[in-house]
């Protein structure tokens, strides 16, 4: 990839709730468990995901009543509105850019949907131009931090002067579902949560916050029933496989690797990976799999205590911090997400 593709700046943005783990244990105990022959086996799960306190689009009790399509989409619109505006607009007043400058929107999110698209519905109020390219993406999920972003330096790359911002949002609470008595279901209660994430992209110049070098991204075959939704009438229903860890463990190595040799580049290249914190079973696979010694992914585990599992926004609250505390010659950003699929995008510090 050209080496003129700059991250100028990051932002994150999350909704005003905060739901507290020990509450959420006690209100999924109090909806579960006389109906859920086992969940007392499942309980164990909200104290060992290593999360102290997420973000959500509405208040905990909210939760406590049955929602529908309807319901659901409108909570997702008016906060990934809210979201969307508050991200971009931090990332563009740190980038010293303005809405009338960026040449193309690429926004990313699979927790619900939006028609017109929400970059369009925001369009007057942010001040985008008429002439702006817009690419909404849904259905990358978790993986979409890093191969949405991929997709944004792609759109860059070939046009000196050009401006890329991006914004990846995700409201994973909203799926939360009282009829659905599955170890999935509780599991997801006990690890997702909101939040968004933008970032500016410029082609030239020899400011910014990184360089981004080179993409890639790994397609597992036969993998469809891992992680992603079902859906019904209720709304979205999360599909996520107790086989998960034990598969990374097998299986996400070669492909790093086959991503990293297309590059021409190995895991020795690498001075530090940046990892989307899917969970704390997910980051110890994790550092099996690039043989870091246990807790180096620190900041992940940070980020995952403070804010949950967002999905495609969390690597970059994680890449947000790991900047502040300052990168290596070369890094390595790596998320994960339905298909079952890998994504991989390199990193170079600016001179």
């Amino acid at each position: 990839m050209d080496k003129n593709v700059k991250l100028l700046s990051i932002a994150t943005a999350v909704p005003e709730h905060i739901i507290q783990q020990s509450d959420a244990a006690e209100t999924a105990a109090r909806l579960f468990s006389d109906r859920f022959q086992d969940f007392r086996h499942l309980a164990s799960v909200f104290t060992n995901a290593g999360i102290r306190t997420r973000h959500a689009t509405r208040p905990l009790d909210w939760f406590a009543e049955p929602h529908g399509w309807e319901d659901r989409m409108s909570a997702y619109v008016d906060m990934a509105r809210r979201l969307f505006a508050e991200a971009a607009a931090k990332a563009l007043a740190d980038a010293d850019l303005a809405a009338e400058d960026v040449d193309c929107i690429v926004t990313v999110s699979s927790t619900g949907l939006a028609t017109p698209s929400l970059d369009a519905q925001l369009a007057r109020q942010m001040g985008f131009r008429a002439d702006i390219e817009r690419v909404p993406v849904f259905g990358l999920g978790c993986a979409a931090g890093v191969s949405g972003l991929a997709v944004a330096a792609r759109l860059v790359r070939n046009r000196p002067g050009a401006t890329v911002l991006f914004v990846a949002i995700e409201l994973c609470t909203l799926a939360f579902r009282l009829d659905e008595l599955t170890r999935a279901n509780i599991i997801a209660t006990a690890l997702f949560a909101d939040g968004a994430a933008a970032c500016v992209l410029r082609n030239g110049g020899n400011d910014g916050l990184i360089e981004i070098e080179a993409t890639g991204e790994h397609l597992f075959p036969d993998t469809l029933g891992i992680m992603g939704w079902k859906v019904d009438d209720g709304g979205f229903g999360v599909v996520l496989a107790q086989s998960l860890p034990p598969f990374v463990e097998a299986e996400l190595g070669g492909a790093l690797d086959a991503i990293l040799d297309r590059n021409g580049l190995s895991r020795d290249d690498i001075g530090r990976f940046i990892c989307h914190p899917g969970g704390t079973r997910v980051l110890a696979a994790l550092e099996t799999v690039l043989c870091l010694p246990t807790g180096t992914l620190d900041v992940e585990r940070e980020v995952l205590a403070e804010y949950g599992n967002m999905s495609s926004p969390t690597v970059l609250f994680v890449l947000e911090r790991a900047l502040r505390q300052g990168l290596p010659e070369r890094s390595a950003m790596l998320a994960m997400g339905p298909g079952f699929s890998a994504s991989c995008m390199t990193l170079r510090r600016v001179a």
